[in-house]
């Protein structure tokens, strides 16, 4: 099978046996397009071969690792399984309807979906404020600052919250009679130990070690601005406040819509932080979906006398289904933003 060249169409008046030159001299006169026949999908893979080719190990890593999981674990739902050995004891559909009526289980969603709302917006104003800075090409020493602002990205998030557990454990001591000295609180908090506290600590230190990741995707973002539109703008006399928002948010609202659901669907993962700074105590203050699922899969429960990993799959699995919605949403976005900007063009 050979692949489409384009090929001259036919001309209103012409009869058919003029020659291919003079086709060519009279399109060339009144410009008409050449008629192209739509390659087959052979043929596209032949064309980009080598691209197709490089990006095959990761294919089979993925269907490896999570395709194949994920199928898996849709049938270890249907049983109640420790983990070791072949499941046999089928239950059917159980596990379904005891994770949607736990109220644990619920407990853990608004816990992550708190985690999720606070922290992104939060955190994506904090990067683009940072990213804005960072931009500025008077700026001198601004790689030794996104470095430094990166570092924490780099960094186990199980290390920085043991760091952080024990920086409370000992310093939040006296920060909590400092503000009890000065009347802010009536009496030390346990930072940790407080189902007050624990999340919004929690989130904090979030909002701190994934802030590098918000700030170079909004940096790549802003340097990919023409600045001719920014100096077209100062000879106009628009000053900064306009150029940022008449320029500056226009230009960035396509890929800030994918910066803003990769901020959520990365924050609902949260996972490292919860179980090592508080192992969502006290008393499921701070329990999320993934410390739900990994205490009932390897962790024996309150609930449950030994692991049950079908019904850790079907938490699992329900709460994908939450976040395929989400993902649903981003496509919408992304497609809705695109279609602005290219209005605005």
């Amino acid at each position: 099978m050979e692949c489409s060249v384009p090929q001259p169409g036919p001309f209103p008046g012409k009869e058919a046996s003029v020659s291919t030159q003079s086709i060519i001299t009279e399109r060339k006169a009144v410009q008409l397009p050449l008629v192209t026949k739509p390659d087959s999908l052979l043929c596209k893979a032949r064309k980009n071969f080598w691209s197709y080719l490089f990006v095959l190990p990761m294919l089979v890593l993925v269907g490896l690792f999570v395709v194949y999981p994920l199928v898996a674990s849709i049938q270890i739902t249907l049983y109640d399984w420790n983990g070791i050995g072949n499941p046999t004891r089928y239950v059917g559909l159980r596990h379904f309807f005891t994770v949607a009526s736990d109220p644990l289980f619920w407990n853990a969603v608004k816990n992550t979906f708190t985690y999720a709302f606070v922290l992104v917006p939060i955190q994506l104003t904090l990067a683009l404020i940072l990213a804005l800075v960072l931009n500025n090409p008077k700026l001198k020493g601004s790689t030794i600052y996104r470095a430094v602002y990166f570092s924490p990205v780099v960094t186990s998030a199980a290390m920085v919250g043991i760091v952080i557990t024990l920086l409370l454990s000992s310093f939040g001591t006296d920060l909590s009679f400092f503000l009890v000295d000065h009347g802010i609180v009536s009496e030390p908090i346990d930072w940790l130990g407080s189902p007050q506290f624990a999340l919004p600590v929690i989130i904090a230190v979030g909002i701190w070690q994934t802030l590098g990741y918000n700030l170079v995707y909004f940096l790549a973002a802003l340097q990919s601005i023409p600045k001719e539109l920014y100096e077209a703008a100062q000879v106009d006399g628009a000053n900064a406040y306009h150029q940022f928002t008449k320029i500056t948010i226009p230009m960035l609202r396509e890929v800030g819509a994918v910066i803003v659901f990769l901020a959520i669907l990365g924050s609902l993962q949260v996972f490292d932080l919860v179980l090592v700074m508080t192992g969502g105590g006290p008393y499921f203050s701070s329990e999320v979906v993934s410390t739900y699922i990994y205490h009932y899969a390897f962790t024996p429960t309150s609930i449950s006398a030994e692991a049950n990993v079908g019904y850790a799959s079907a938490a699992a699995l329900f709460m994908g289904i939450l976040v395929m919605g989400i993902t649903v949403m981003q496509i919408l976005a992304v497609k809705y933003a695109r279609e602005r900007r290219a209005e605005m063009k």
